[in-house]
Formats: structure tokens, C-alpha cells, sequence
């Protein structure tokens, strides 16, 4: 039986050349977008601004711990495209930050 750990990652990118319809259902629904919907969940959780130059994904996902943080990097960065080529905009090279929730060490201050 392999051991699963959860990861939380984020994906960022840029915009690049957006169709004028997306820019405008973007735009439409960016109050459904900003800092304060900003959760990890399986799904995906986007964010961005009204300037629409920077977005980000926030994932959580459950990986075998053998396949390391790079899968669940990998993994996320599959789910942003597919959800980014679904939504039909355009955009530059994905980056993950991948922190496993598992093996992350709490430093609790004493009382």
C-alpha cells in the first residue's frame, strides 16, 4: 500500500493575447476572482485582477508520496491548462510552487 500525501499548490502565469470576448467575461466576473476567494481546493481555485496581466490556480491534491512533490507540480499545471483552454484564454509559461502539507513542520510558539 503506497502512502498518500496531500499537496497544496499554486500555479501561476500570465495572460497572453486574450481574446476581447474573454477579456470582457473576465472582467465581468472579477469581483468572483480576487484575494478574498483564494482557497486550495481539488478543483482549482482562480485568481486575478482587474488588470489581467498575472493569474493564479490554487490546488489541493492527494499524490502517492513516492512520486514527490514534481507530480503533484505536474499534475496541477495539467488541471490550470485544461481549465485555462476551457475558459479559452490565452497565456504564457505556468509555474508551480508545490508544498507538501504532510512533511511541513509547525513551529508553535510556547505559551
Amino acid at each position: 500500500m503506497t502512502t498518500q500525501h496531500t499537496y497544496r499548490v499554486i500555479v501561476r502565469g500570465t495572460w497572453n493575447g486574450l481574446p476581447d470576448d474573454v477579456r470582457a467575461r473576465l472582467l465581468a466576473e472579477v469581483a468572483d476572482h480576487g484575494l478574498s476567494q483564494m482557497r486550495f481546493t481539488p478543483d482549482g481555485s482562480l485568481t486575478y485582477d482587474r488588470t489581467l496581466k498575472h493569474f493564479s490556480y490554487r490546488y489541493e491534491l492527494l499524490s502517492d508520496a513516492a512520486d514527490g512533490p514534481e507530480m503533484a507540480g505536474a499534475l496541477a499545471e495539467d488541471r490550470a491548462e485544461t481549465a485555462l483552454r476551457a475558459l479559452g484564454g490565452a497565456w504564457g509559461e505556468l509555474r508551480a510552487t508545490v508544498t507538501d502539507m504532510d512533511t511541513m513542520k509547525i513551529n508553535r510558539k510556547g505559551r
